[in-house]
């Protein structure tokens, strides 16, 4: 199945691309060589290879979520142009 004018003018729609005519010749041929890519792999014969998850081993690098010390609010919002109680007062935004 070759990659058609059509099939470029849809990807680009839903890509939300502005595409001038030069440009969209190339993306079609840039298509049409991953299409090739992706055939010369489905030819490879992986009938004797094991379904995979993962290939390489991985832990968790992320570390233990603990409590800590911190700066105390009051130092921390000395510094605010605006502050009620312990928060920052920021200007409204939301809905303008």
């Amino acid at each position: 199945m070759a990659i058609t004018d059509d099939d470029v003018r849809k990807l680009e729609l839903l890509a939300a691309l502005h595409l001038s005519d030069p440009d969209r010749a190339r993306m079609r041929a840039d298509l049409e060589r991953i299409l090739e890519f992706m055939r010369a792999l489905d030819a490879v014969d992986v009938s004797e290879i094991p379904p995979t998850s993962q290939v390489v081993e991985a832990a968790n690098v992320l570390r233990a979520d603990e409590v800590q010390p911190s700066f105390p609010t009051e130092d921390m919002l000395r510094n605010a142009p605006d502050a009620r109680g312990p928060f920052y007062r920021v200007p409204r935004f939301v809905g303008e």
